[in-house]
């Protein structure tokens, strides 16, 4: 399933023709890599959620990085990256209510992660191999933050998203998702 989903997508850019590649190569290559027990690489999933007019997204304050970011997680397992994508955003947002804007993945990301500390443990420098779905809510419903990994999580405007990530390596795959939204919007 999630091998066919990754063969069948279109690159928006060289550098998702690349990273499609590296992905395909984890699969053919590794049992492990939609668990972490892959030190080397592992499948995630992340959500961009907008809000109704597309002005805001939904950002969590992420205490290992820290830096406003995209909510999602790992895979642990899961071949279904959309339903990855829909329980990270429900645990780490306490939003009920968001609606998939297309069934596309929105984008496709080879995202290194340096080493780090997490509950109490060192985690060696990999790589996530990140597949991300667009979200809509409304930015008007409960959130909450997931206290054990972040400590905010707020709406912030498009605009003046760049202000809150201070993780410069994500900066242009957040642009990238913004101009594909964009481009759906028009088309719609």
């Amino acid at each position: 399933m999630l091998k066919e989903l990754i063969e069948n997508y279109k690159p928006y850019n060289m550098q998702e023709e690349q990273d499609k590649k590296v992905m395909l190569k984890y699969l053919n290559t590794f049992n492990d890599c939609l668990t972490r027990e892959n030190e080397f690489g592992h499948f995630t999933s992340s959500s961009f959620v907008v809000n109704q007019d597309y002005t805001k997204v939904l950002m969590a304050y992420h205490n290992i990085y820290k830096s406003y970011c995209w909510l999602g997680g790992h895979a642990d397992g899961d071949e279904n990256l959309l339903n990855v994508a829909k329980r990270e955003t429900a645990e780490e947002s306490s939003l009920k209510n968001f609606q998939l804007v297309t069934p596309e993945i929105i984008s496709l990301d080879v995202i290194e992660v340096a080493g780090h500390i997490k509950k109490g443990k060192w985690i060696t420098p990999h790589v996530h191999l990140n597949i991300t779905y667009l979200f809509k809510a409304n930015d008007e419903d409960f959130i909450h933050n997931k206290e054990d990994e972040n400590s905010s999580v707020k709406w912030i405007d498009i605009k003046h998203l760049d202000d809150f990530v201070s993780e410069e390596g994500m900066k242009p795959i957040y642009h990238k998702i913004i101009e594909r939204m964009e481009k759906i919007i028009q088309d719609n």
